[in-house]
């Protein structure tokens, strides 16, 4: 979506604000945060209450545990007693129990997505308790559920994953490159936002902030949203709470082949937001974060069973977040509210709905567009824009709302198929005001309001079956799947431009203010059109072990695009036809091919591997060119390979990997005719990443990545021809977190943490005749904290030496800023 943005300036400091006035917003955040969360507190006490079976003597009952081939628990396993009503679930340490059972012979039936059925016959004496554990005699990484790793080993590392190539594989298994982000890391941060999240991604750098509060990061010199949840489409035009996240997957290079082209994929890649599930047992935790600029942030987490078996599971994740700007003006208000159930239902069959709900209220953060007439190199470090000073007013508002619901269900067809069903519903809304700022002369600016509603609803509909098995004495992994993608677009809204003003050196009285804004709409320009588009889609993927170490991916998807066209609402009509440039606004259908191929061999089993990898990556393209022949799908090609490795026990995980991306099919301005495009533009881009954690002993944790990207334009318009495309990020970037918890003794728990992100310098505008140059950055964190069973306590310093730095579209980054947390466990 294209945006606008503008906003209204009350030329006010920080300093004017009164104590008193402090003091009366303080109480009335503090009045919203009892009045919202009413309701989660309730929920918490009264499942507290109902919570004391679990306290009872087990006596004629039998327990046990189950593991994998190297001891590593599995979670959320079905475990039934034959010819009995008997059904449960195990715990995240791979235990399950039954209790009260009358003397006797049982039989255990443990049902493993993508393993064979076990059986285990068992005898219960009278008064005793018997035991019956189960290990894997294979190994078996799960096709559906999660897998539970190591948890006091390389606690920052948790690779495997069932989204990533929707198979059962490992990560030294698969041909693409991932990192991974764990809850446990950015909970020793104190990171409580995205942008915070996405710093220990290699090459994410500065998060750039929308104007409705959604972040956007770079990815191999693209931009890239978190606009995929839980393997799916799930945008959110909109601020998205971390509250409910397990752990983010930065899934690297173009990956249309599963994901399609929504907004889910870009050519750099995927952001992929894994949420935390119900799991079998009681607990969770009460959290609060207060610091800088008013700062202030509750959170509740509560899981419970549902049922007496254990087979019915619910969770509650909820926050609120309330936070002033660190310039003059500008706050944002937010409320999130993420329940999930499951339920498994036989032992073949199982459930899980999830919803995430957010509502927030605030101002536009600063977006700058910066005055290129002048044609000429200019940094924004000396263009004397105003780095503390918000020229958007508090009452220029905007409101959103996001709804995102996901189903799935899973069903195991048979020994070696698993069945997995997914519906997937994203809904945001915006309301009100959001803001630019253009530059009018190197001194002088106009703000840029767009007013009114704009909506978006995606509808994702999925239809995988996933199987692991064998062909004579080869090993297949395979998925095959039906995808239906409906997107739906409404905008309802004005765009207004303010008069001139000099922000170098702005009119004390100088504001612009909701009236005026709302007196101007009558003269703006107005959008007031429906439009949506529909894609089916099919594909297939398949892991072929050529032997127990080389393995080989093919995988394929064939995309059928339908643009239903342009509404008019003004007009009732559909629009038709092109305009003089050939963009087309009435209906049209575009097929595209998607392949991705994959190469791996575990130079030591488990522990080493090399791969390679062919992906691709495609964007619908509507219009004629000047001879009327219909534009081709743009394709983005990659060729990558590199080395990943898990050695000494786990303690040293990391990737190293060189990439090359092509774009080609890019529009740009035919020479001959400037009203029209032609379809030969190509871009480059190709870059080296390398990913590290490490445990060296115990205590210690380190992470570490670093992303070098080179990309120009190697024909495209004479103006930026050969440069570095705008927007695609510092070349060089460089993330590290290391931190200490002393792991024995008295003060066991109690750590200190320390890191940074860097990056090289970059550009917002980049031409043949003008250059606007964002400096690079060093930005420097450190956190003390002391986690104990019952409770944690953290502190956290961000930006310590109090760098200046500025996002893709110019927006400040906040300065020196202090968080305090305490959550309390139960």
């Amino acid at each position: 979506m294209t945006e606008c943005t503008e906003n209204d300036f009350l030329i006010k400091q920080v300093a004017s604000r009164s104590s008193v006035e402090i003091v009366q917003t303080t109480d009335v955040l503090k009045h919203k945060m009892i009045q919202w969360f009413k309701p989660f507190l309730f929920i918490f006490f009264s499942l507290l209450s109902s919570i004391h079976a679990n306290a009872q003597d087990i006596q004629n009952g039998i327990t046990g545990k189950v593991t994998m081939i190297d001891g590593q628990p599995l979670r959320a396993i079905s475990v039934s007693l034959l010819d009995t009503n008997h059904q449960t679930l195990t715990d995240d340490e791979g235990n399950y129990k039954f209790v009260n059972l009358p003397a006797g012979q049982y039989t255990i039936k443990l049902q493993i997505l993508g393993s064979k059925e076990v059986r285990l016959p068992v005898e219960v004496k009278a008064g005793e308790n018997t035991t019956l554990d189960y290990q894997l005699t294979k190994e078996n990484i799960q096709a559906i559920q999660e897998v539970v790793i190591m948890k006091n080993v390389n606690r920052f590392s948790k690779k495997e994953s069932g989204f990533v190539a929707r198979l059962p594989l490992k990560n030294l298994e698969n041909p693409q490159v991932y990192n991974t982000v764990t809850k446990e890391l950015f909970q020793e941060q104190v990171a409580v936002d995205l942008g915070s999240i996405s710093k220990n991604v290699p090459g994410a750098g500065v998060p750039m902030i929308a104007n409705q509060g959604r972040v956007t990061f770079r990815s191999r010199g693209f931009e890239t949203e978190p606009n995929a949840r839980n393997g799916v489409a799930g945008a959110a035009f909109s601020v998205i709470d971390p509250v409910n996240l397990e752990r983010i997957e930065a899934i690297k290079g173009p990956s249309a082949t599963l994901f399609g082209k929504s907004v889910a994929s870009s050519y750099g890649g995927v952001y992929n937001r894994v949420t935390k599930k119900p799991y079998n047992g009681f607990g969770g935790e009460v959290g609060y974060v207060g610091g800088s600029w008013d700062y202030n942030r509750l959170t509740v987490d509560v899981n419970t069973p549902v049922n007496k078996d254990k087979t019915a599971l619910f969770r509650l994740n909820a926050a609120g977040t309330f936070e002033k700007s660190f310039q003059d003006l500008g706050f944002t208000n937010s409320l999130a509210i993420a329940p999930s159930f499951s339920y498994q239902i036989n032992d073949r069959m199982s459930l899980l709905l999830d919803v995430e709900f957010n509502q927030a209220k605030g101002t536009s953060v600063v977006r700058f567009n910066p005055y290129t007439g002048s044609n000429k190199t200019q940094s924004i470090a000396d263009m004397k824009f105003p780095y503390y000073k918000n020229f958007l007013g508090d009452d220029l508002a905007y409101e959103t709302q996001m709804m995102n619901i996901f189903a799935q269900l899973n069903y195991k067809v048979s020994e070696n198929w698993t069945s997995q069903t997914i519906v997937s519903r994203a809904r945001s809304t915006i309301n009100g005001y959001i803001s630019a700022i253009n530059g009018k002369t190197d001194s002088t600016a106009s703000a840029q309001v767009m007013v009114g509603t704009t909506s978006f609803i995606a509808t994702n509909i999925q239809q995988n079956f996933i199987g692991d098995f064998h062909i004579g004495r080869f090993r297949n992994r395979m998925v095959v799947g039906l995808d239906y993608y409906n997107n739906s677009n409404h905008f309802d809204r004005y765009h207004t431009n303010t008069k001139v003003f000099n922000f170098v050196h702005p009119s004390a009285d100088f504001r612009v203010n909701r009236n005026t804004i709302d007196a101007l709409t009558a003269t703006s320009a107005m959008r007031k059109e429906n439009n949506g588009d529909n894609t089916y889609a099919a594909y297939v993927s398949n892991v072929f072990n050529v032997s127990d170490q080389l393995m080989v991916m093919a995988s394929l998807r064939v995309d059928r695009f339908q643009f239903k066209g342009v509404y008019d609402i003004t007009t009732g009509e559909i629009k038709g036809g092109l305009s003089n440039s050939g963009v087309q606004s009435g209906p049209y259908g575009q097929t595209a091919f998607s392949p991705k191929l994959g190469l791996v061999y575990e130079v030591v089993k488990n522990k080493l591997s090399l791969f390679g990898n062919y992906m691709n990556g495609f964007n619908n393209v509507s219009g004629v060119d000047i001879n009327g022949n219909s534009f081709r799908p743009e394709y983005a090609n990659q060729l990558e390979f590199g080395m990943k490795a898990d050695v000494f026990n786990h303690k040293l995980v990391g990737t190293l990997s060189y990439y090359n991306i092509r774009v080609d099919n890019i529009l740009r301005t035919n020479p001959d005719d400037i009203n029209y495009s032609i379809q030969d533009g190509t871009q480059l881009s190709k870059g080296f990443e390398a990913e590290l954690t490490a445990n060296p002993f115990d205590g210690l944790n380190i992470v570490a990545g670093y992303a070098y990207n080179d990309s120009k334009y190697t024909n495209a318009n004479p103006s930026v021809n050969g440069l570095r495309p705008a927007l695609s990020g510092p070349a060089n970037m460089f993330n590290f977190w290391i931190s200490y918890r002393i792991p024995q003794g008295k003060l066991k728990g109690l750590g200190i943490g320390g890191g940074g992100n860097m990056g090289s310098s970059s550009y917002q505008t980049n031409t043949q005749t003008a250059k606007v140059i964002i400096p690079s950055y060093t930005m420097l964190d450190l956190g003390i904290f002391y986690d104990q069973p019952k409770y944690r306590i953290g502190l956290k310093f961000d930006n310590i030496t109090n760098e200046k730095a500025w996002s893709v579209r110019l927006t400040p980054q906040a300065p020196s800023r202090f968080l305090g947390s305490v959550s309390l466990k139960f």
